[in-house]
């Protein structure tokens, strides 16, 4: 007899979860949905208000005949598939094809899968979410409907294989209507000039004022070929950059293409594995919120590495309407773990996640900016050059590598030092 059978979505979550629910606990994988609408007529009752007619997957028939033998062996079943709408789904499902007794079942839900989530998901069992199971099979069946009608079409008018759906359908139209406004779009032409000049090291400058025609930007060039250029002003003042928040589902993809070179599948399958694995929290969510338990995390790895002064907690919140504020940002589920073993690209994914994370929660990066004003002998324009320095302490690199910019610890556009009065030398404009 099995006293409590604890039913997940993949095996690899399954080896993890028992690990931490000891003896008393058996843990099987349903391996995703394992039920879909059927091909025949869309799988679709339309006359009957759509109701949906589901068939059990041929590839799930032997995992469901498992699911059942272990069922009838077992005094509670505890569904434990992810929080979203697919997740809910799938326990809805899994209740409805194992014929599970309302009395018998639990559902439970986490976003991370440590001991002391798992255990707290236990200790607050739940019933299934039927607004989220409605909107899984609304989605499902627009898609059906959508999708399959359209589809066909497609192939027939414009190309064979071309697909149309739900989503792919808004999209394109979007696309259009933005690709027609760029042909509707008139364009003018301005011309900027940029200059390098010579001191200690070379400068970069760039024209204070936009030029409007060809004609006008050669005969200012032409013009500096005999002009002095003095340094007329230096001004320096502080200023400070605030993290970004921790990362959400787009924000992960977004850094992870621009810092990794990821795709955003390979990113989404990376993560579900550091998910899997226990390394992170659900890689699922427009949350940049995190828990106490995370903030507190946090505060002890930074107050550890790289001393109290640098902790400063913060308090997300998400900007876009209908975000879940009850879930949480993506971030790890232990912060001293810094390092995780895994393939080299779970590896680069985790570290830009616990560096984002960290980051966070610290302290605001001490800046200090010049702006350095050029006079040209021959023109009332003036070249403007100006640069970031950022005050250099232990905790820079973590910080730096988790902003959304590419400044490292040498500064941005670092200016050599310079003084009112000096004559500069252009070496290119």
């Amino acid at each position: 007899m099995i006293r409590n059978l604890v039913i997940v979505e993949s095996p690899a979550k399954a080896k993890t979860i028992e690990k931490f629910l000891g003896k008393d606990f058996v843990v099987k994988s349903s391996f995703g949905h394992i039920r879909d609408l059927a091909k025949k007529n869309l799988g679709i009752d339309i006359p009957k208000g759509y109701k949906p007619e589901y068939v059990i997957n041929d590839d799930k028939k032997k995992v469901v005949d498992d699911l059942r033998k272990s069922v009838a062996e077992s005094e509670t079943v505890w569904l434990a598939s992810d929080e979203d709408r697919e997740g809910e789904a799938i326990a809805w499902h899994l209740s409805e094809v194992l014929k599970l007794d309302k009395k018998k079942i639990k559902r439970i839900v986490f976003h991370e899968i440590t001991k002391d989530a798992i255990q707290n998901a236990i200790k607050n069992p739940r019933a299934i979410d039927y607004d989220l199971v409605n909107a899984q099979q609304a989605r499902r069946i627009l898609d059906r409907l959508v999708g399959f009608e359209l589809s066909p079409i497609l192939w027939k008018k414009v190309k064979p294989s071309l697909s149309a759906g739900r989503v792919q359908s808004v999209a394109v139209r979007l696309l259009v209507e933005r690709e027609r406004e760029v042909f509707a779009f008139k364009s003018s032409s301005f011309f900027k000039v940029n200059a390098l000049f010579k001191s200690d090291t070379d400068i970069k400058a760039e024209l204070s004022e936009k030029l409007g025609t060809l004609k006008e930007t050669l005969g200012f060039i032409e013009n500096c070929k005999t002009a002095t250029f003095t340094i007329s002003d230096i001004s320096k003042k502080p200023s400070k950059k605030t993290p970004a928040p921790p990362f959400t589902t787009s924000t992960l993809q977004q850094e992870a293409s621009r810092k990794l070179n990821f795709s955003v599948s390979q990113t989404m399958t990376i993560a579900q594995k550091l998910y899997e694995a226990g390394h992170i929290t659900y890689m699922r969510t427009d949350s940049v919120n995190l828990s106490d338990t995370a903030i507190d995390g946090a505060k002890k790895t930074i107050c550890e590495e790289f001393g109290e002064k640098y902790h400063n907690p913060r308090r997300f919140k998400t900007k876009s309407k209908g975000a879940q504020e009850a879930h949480e940002a993506i971030r790890p589920t232990y912060f001293d773990k810094q390092k995780i073993t895994g393939s080299s690209a779970e590896q680069r994914l985790y570290e830009l996640i616990w560096k984002r994370t960290i980051a966070s929660q610290m302290s605001d990066a001490k800046l200090e900016k010049t702006v350095v004003t050029i006079n040209i002998s021959t023109s009332p324009y003036k070249f403007i050059a100006s640069g970031e320095v950022i005050l250099f302490d232990g905790f820079l690199r973590v910080y730096l590598e988790s902003t959304d910019d590419d400044t490292d610890e040498s500064g941005k556009g670092l200016l050599p030092p310079m003084k009112a009065g000096q004559i500069l030398t252009p070496k290119e404009i």
